[in-house]
């Protein structure tokens, strides 16, 4: 199909959107509003006509979503709706996903979406009948896929809820059915069996220390570099060392925070789901050093299973100790102090049922998480095909006319 490549500019202009007002009445509308990730709260008057293409312009920029009613466009969005443009906007919403518009600016204080750089991006401009018929059809293609993508990702908040259960039955109830059980005298811990103990993380840990973060190159350290962990290192009680930066040669490196075999991290910041993320370190290369963000515990195993406390504090009953103690001035970035740590309570059976407990959760869990990886790989496979067709649909590679068998 022979159609004329033009310039954004030409097809549509991208409005600022505004300053969401702070008096409270202005707030108890029903009226969304987008932000550059999607709506997030409520305003008494929108300030786009519907329907209206919402863009990330800050934070998740070049996002594109898609309203059918009439919205409150933050100040942190551009919008577009049939003010600004005269082709058919469900086209322009799929012709803006092939933009890339995610690859904004960087290199600013605050990165985000130029507007002038979006302009010059160049897209294929089929008639306005042509362009209501490619919409159409991939509204009714692309539902087929996102109701894959959605079962998909029910599967995955299923697993994740059966994987927790999973490990707080076990941590906090044991393995055997028939233990008798006490009254823990901790309202938010319940019965436990009545042969465990009780005990703050203190009693059996032997130092804590945290890391160094100095100012690293963000690729992974070769076998011979010294390298320091990401924050992303220690996630769901795994241990990553492929997510790290390499240090420069001409830093020298205190080699004392070398992670070794044994030890136990936390992070002490992140967001208040994520922060007190923990993991018990099996192996790791030789010239890994913890970050200024992780904690390392030494642990004294003659008293506890590092996998069994690792367990323990990703359980629902760990991570309400953990959300509980998280201090910060914003609600995206929290800490947790050596204190906080160190005063946990963790339930402390015989030394020999922890390791029955830790081998008998590494096996389930390992089920799990094959699960998810499966289930994973099948939502990105998903998104690149509908990426895939929308991409060949909007430059005219595919009769949008011609019935479908699928």
């Amino acid at each position: 199909m022979s159609w004329p490549e033009v310039s954004l500019k030409y097809v549509a202009r991208l409005e600022y959107g505004d300053s969401v007002p702070q008096r409270e009445e202005d707030r108890q509308g029903d009226v969304q509003v987008y932000g550059s990730n999607g709506p997030y709260a409520f305003n008494s008057a929108a300030n786009t006509m519907a329907p209206v293409i919402i863009i990330g312009r800050k934070g998740s920029y070049g996002k594109v979503n898609w309203s059918a009613e009439a919205v409150f466009a933050s100040d942190t969005t551009f919008f577009i709706d049939s003010r600004t443009t005269s082709s058919d906007l469900r086209w322009l919403y799929y012709v803006l996903q092939t933009l890339e518009l995610d690859k904004g600016s960087d290199e600013a204080a605050v990165p985000g979406l130029n507007r002038d750089e979006a302009y010059q991006r160049t897209i294929l401009l089929p008639p306005s009948q042509s362009q209501h018929a490619i919409a159409t059809y991939l509204d009714q293609h692309t539902a087929r896929l996102d109701d894959l993508i959605d079962a998909k990702q029910q599967l995955l908040a299923l697993l994740a809820e059966k994987r927790q259960a999973l490990i707080t039955h076990a941590v906090t109830r044991g393995l055997d059915p028939a233990a008798p059980l006490c009254d823990s005298g901790v309202p938010w811990l319940g019965e436990i069996p009545a042969h465990w103990e009780i005990t703050e993380v203190r009693r059996v840990v032997e130092h804590i220390e945290q890391g160094w973060s100095p100012q690293a190159d963000e690729v992974e350290p070769a076998e011979d570099e010294w390298g320091v962990v990401k924050l992303n290192a220690v996630k769901n009680g795994t241990f990553d060392p492929s997510k790290a930066k390499t240090i420069p040669s001409e830093l020298e490196v205190p080699s004392a925070l070398a992670i070794k075999p044994g030890d136990f991290l936390v992070t002490r910041a992140n967001t208040p789901e994520l922060v007190g993320d923990v993991c018990h370190v099996h192996s790791t290369p030789p010239k890994l050093i913890l970050s200024d963000l992780i904690y390392r515990l030494s642990i004294d195993t003659s008293k506890i299973d590092g996998d069994f406390l690792s367990y323990f504090l990703q359980s629902t009953i760990g991570r309400i100790q953990i959300e509980s103690d998280a201090r910060g001035s914003s609600a995206s970035m929290v800490k947790i102090s050596q204190n906080h740590v160190m005063s946990w309570l963790v339930p402390i059976p015989p030394l020999d049922e922890q390791a029955g407990m830790a081998r008998y959760l590494n096996m389930q869990i390992a089920k799990f998480d094959a699960l998810q990886v499966a289930a994973v790989a099948t939502v990105e496979l998903l998104h690149e095909r509908r990426s895939a067709l929308i991409a060949v649909a909007v430059t005219g590679q595919i009769d949008v006319t011609e019935p479908s068998c699928n």
